[in-house]
This record gives structure tokens, C-alpha cells and sequence, in this order.
């Protein structure tokens, strides 16, 4: 899969060359850095996913939201960690940087490949059990709460650790709105964002995991938020999706 994306100038070219050809370059870099591995998931983790699973029609999935916030190499970690969850997983909110036009056809690529309905968020779309929403290149998604019910609203307020859309806009959102029902996933991506807004889900009594160094292409926002304390556990990618289930499960009243 594509470790960065690029967008092709559309207006003002002349003007934009200059920027594009650092984005360019800073990528290119950054790529070349890379760990890139083609990754199975071993039999035991596999075992230990399917029996979570089959325990997991037990979990109250209301009113707990599962957050993730990745970037560079996130596309490929997205598809590992989501096509393994059951379809009765609680609402999954996500932010992966990736330019317009690019998340609609990622999100329905996800969709065909995962037993949770994926889709490109729209404005004030519902957060169900089941399904994953993907916020859409260009925009900020925040999670809402009105009376029981969550939503997820978008805006095009500035960039934010210059992403739009950008993980910490989502993950302060959460904690502001779902607080300790919420558990929070950091993946591989270069940069800072998400590691102040996973500070907040923490502080607001979320469970929060980051992607380990070995299983990242690029461990900076892991890192990151690792180092402002955010961070519960320290996981390899594989090990994510059961530790997902296994303290959604603890969360459930017998």
C-alpha cells in the first residue's frame, strides 16, 4: 500500500510549484526512511481475536467510542486492525491524513474488505455500533453528543499541527464528549499530531494505545504521545484489535 499521498496542483500552479516541491521532498525523505514489512497476523493472535469475538456479543456498545488517529503508513495499519473487528464492535471514529477525494474511495476499499460498515463521514452523521466513520480529506470531524445520541460534526476551521483534517481536533472532541466511555488508538505517522488530544481522552478517563516503534513506518505521533503521557499500553499493530476487545469486554457489567 501507499505509505504518503501528494495532490496534484489544480489552481495557481505557479504559485503552489514551490510548496509542492518541498511537500515533495519532504515526503520522498521521509518514505525513504521507512519501515515498510509485509505483515500476517500470527495464528495465536488470530485465536485470540476470533474468541474475543464470539464473547463479544455480550458488550453494552452504546454509549463507548473507539477513536483512531493515524498518517504516513496508516492506510495499510487501518485495514490490518479494522477488517479483524467483529460487526458488532462499538462506534469506531477515525482520522487518517489523507487529501481530498482520497478518503471516499479509501473508506468504501475498507467497507468491502471489514465486517463493520466503513464510510466517509458526512456532517452530522450518526456514530452507530457496526460502523466506521473516516473523516473526510480537507475537513475536521469532532465528535457530538446531543441527549444519548453521538454524531460527528465537520468544519473547515485552519489547520491544526498543520492537518486538516487533523487527529487532535477528534480526540479532543472525545474527550469532551464521551470522556471515560471512550478508548483511544494512536497509530504509525510522522509528526506530532494527536499526542495533545490523547493527553486530554487520558485525562478525561479514556484507555488509550499506541502503535509499537517495530510494527510503525514511521514512529512519530505514536511517539509523540507516548512522550506528553497519553498513553496506557505500547502495543505491536497485531496485538491492538484483541486488546480492543478484550477491555471492551471488562467494561461490561456481568
Amino acid at each position: 500500500g501507499a505509505v504518503d499521498f501528494v495532490t496534484k496542483p489544480t489552481v495557481d500552479i505557479q504559485h503552489g510549484l514551490s510548496d509542492l516541491a518541498h511537500q515533495i521532498i519532504s515526503k520522498v525523505k521521509i518514505a525513504a526512511q521507512a519501515s515498510v514489512k509485509k505483515r500476517t497476523l500470527p495464528a495465536d493472535c488470530a485465536e485470540r481475536i476470533r474468541a474475543l469475538a464470539a464473547q463479544s456479543a455480550m458488550i453494552k456498545t452504546t454509549d463507548t467510542i473507539i477513536a483512531i488517529g493515524a498518517s504516513t503508513g496508516g492506510t495499510e495499519a487501518l485495514r490490518e486492525l479494522l477488517e479483524v473487528l467483529p460487526p458488532n464492535t462499538p462506534p469506531i471514529v477515525i482520522t487518517q491524513h489523507m487529501p481530498e477525494r482520497f478518503t471516499k474511495s479509501f473508506a468504501e476499499r475498507l467497507n468491502e474488505l471489514c465486517q463493520i460498515h466503513v464510510k466517509e463521514a458526512q456532517e452530522g452523521d450518526s456514530v452507530m455500533p457496526g460502523q466506521a466513520l473516516l473523516a473526510p480529506g480537507n475537513y475536521h470531524m469532532e465528535l457530538r453528543r446531543s441527549g444519548a445520541r453521538y454524531y460527528v460534526s465537520l468544519n473547515q476551521e485552519p489547520p491544526i499541527n498543520r492537518h486538516r483534517p487533523s487527529v487532535d481536533a477528534m480526540f479532543r472532541s472525545v474527550a469532551r464528549y464521551a470522556g471515560g466511555n471512550s478508548l483511544g488508538v494512536i497509530l504509525t505517522g510522522m509528526g506530532n499530531d494527536g499526542a495533545a488530544g490523547m493527553v486530554e481522552m487520558k485525562q478525561a478517563g479514556a484507555l488509550n494505545f499506541a502503535q509499537d516503534e517495530e510494527s510503525c513506518v514511521v514512529f512519530g505521533m505514536p511517539k509523540e504521545a507516548i512522550k506528553a503521557g497519553g498513553v496506557d499500553k505500547i502495543l505491536p499493530l497485531n496485538d491492538i484489535p484483541a486488546a480492543i476487545l478484550s477491555h471492551l469486554k471488562m467494561m461490561t457489567p456481568c
